[in-house]
């Protein structure tokens, strides 16, 4: 796989992917994740909110790291009746310079198949931005009700049927 940015990348090969509760992180690993988060959603999108919450502590968190260790794309996921009555899949990110190599799609392929497993016959939700719509369209998610804002940015809530759909870049 070429990314945009020229560079060969082997997703598979390239990231060792982790799934942990907060309470299993390193400290390491939690600075980093943090750092990534505050990075994209609050620097990047210039979005002045508080990104650690309560969710964290309830949540899988799906690291990807490249092999020196350097967290490059991540998310979390939500269990049923804590942010959503639906289990949910939220802050999913690639830093910026790995952008355009479709891990983004990668991670989003393991949070769903993980949702399958761990709440088998539940739908899955996202707060989407609305910019991403057509993007999570393709992997199976559906609008349902209207936009609204969450801290200043448009978003919509999207729902996935419990099955994993088959994802292609």
């Amino acid at each position: 796989m070429i990314g945009k940015r020229g560079a060969a990348f082997r997703p598979e090969m390239d990231i060792t992917w982790k799934w942990s509760q907060l309470q299993d992180l390193s400290p390491m690993e939690v600075h980093a994740v943090l750092a990534a988060r505050q990075n994209v959603f609050i620097v990047e999108q210039n979005c002045i909110y508080q990104d650690a919450d309560d969710w964290d502590g309830l949540a899988w968190h799906l690291t990807g790291c490249r092999p020196e260790g350097q967290l490059i794309v991540y998310l979390r996921v939500t269990p049923p009746g804590s942010r959503f009555p639906e289990p949910s899949i939220g802050r999913l990110l690639t830093i910026e310079p790995m952008r355009g190599r479709h891990l983004a799609g990668h991670a989003l392929m393991q949070a769903l198949t993980k949702c399958k497993a761990a709440y088998p016959g539940h739908p899955i939700r996202i707060a989407a931005q609305t910019y991403l719509e057509d993007y999570y369209y393709r992997f199976g998610f559906r609008k349902i009700g209207q936009p609204y804002s969450e801290d200043g940015i448009d978003h919509v809530d999207m729902v996935c049927a419990a099955a994993a759909k088959e994802w292609r870049s």
